[in-house]
């Protein structure tokens, strides 16, 4: 029986060993990492009093402009966000991307899923919602054409914000995000334009949850563009590709083609 006792003995010896390097990972993240005030230009009130942050891009010339609520990756609101951001500006739009994790940022996997699992929903919710609301109220921007638009924990964040306020959103780009396939639950956008683009190998977001949202926006006849494009996987947009030629670039087209249809543009 001695050895069973040294087997479960070295088996929690090498769990502990997993968590402690796990919580250094996450610390020395957090603490050597790029930090979240580094990358914003702007603060707003939250529902609750607090200070919130943002990044505000601009376009060239005089509005009021139609605008764009851009959410963040599971990563927090880092560099690459506002990069894709700026791009979007370029075309004709005002473009605030909200943090939704009050300060927090990763880089490592760890910690971005901590923060994802550690920050309540209620509070992301309501920092997103002030968040709009601040980008609805710049003078230069014409409230009644806003759009959402998200990536990944974004993507899921910008069918929510639709979901709660469809009267206040023009038209919805869900990226790769996590989805809601109950025809009930998505009624507040049945009469909303909406642009659902993922990687036909997303292990995260599968092709069958995909196919079961598609299927539950035709049964309500919304008008809805979802599309899966071949050969790519979980969050292949990013900064450094979504003006090369791929996936990462056609996508990108469509979305700016797409909002110059629904809530115009340069």
């Amino acid at each position: 029986m001695k050895w069973i006792g040294r087997i479960v003995g070295a088996l929690v010896g090498l769990l502990l060993l997993v968590v402690l390097i796990l919580a250094g990972v996450m610390v020395f993240d957090a603490v050597f990492g790029p930090q979240t005030a580094d990358f914003t230009n702007v603060t707003y009130t939250g529902a609750d009093g607090t200070e919130l942050i943002g990044y505000l891009a601009r376009p060239s010339g005089e509005g009021p402009f139609p605008a764009v609520l851009m959410l963040h990756e599971w990563w927090g609101l880092n560099e690459g966000i506002t990069k894709l951001a700026d791009a979007m500006a370029a075309e004709g739009y005002v473009v605030l991307v909200p943090d939704a994790y009050r300060g927090k940022l990763a880089t490592q996997v760890p910690r971005a899923l901590f923060l994802r699992l550690t920050t309540p929903n209620e509070e992301i919710h309501a920092d997103l919602d002030a968040g709009l609301a601040y980008l609805q109220a710049l003078p230069d921007v014409d409230a009644a054409r806003t759009a959402s638009l998200g990536f990944c924990f974004g993507g899921e964040q910008s069918l929510q914000i639709s979901l709660r306020q469809p009267e206040n959103l023009a038209a919805t780009i869900v990226l790769y995000g996590s989805l809601e396939t109950d025809p009930a639950a998505l009624r507040p956008i049945q009469d909303q334009p909406l642009l659902g683009i993922f990687g036909a190998e997303d292990a995260q977001i599968p092709v069958s949850e995909v196919q079961a949202f598609e299927a539950a926006l035709a049964s309500l006849g919304a008008p809805a563009t979802i599309t899966i494009y071949d050969g790519v996987g979980h969050a292949f947009v990013q900064e450094d590709n979504f003006n090369q030629p791929g996936a990462a670039g056609e996508a990108w087209q469509q979305m700016v083609q797409f909002l110059a249809e629904n809530i115009g543009g340069a």
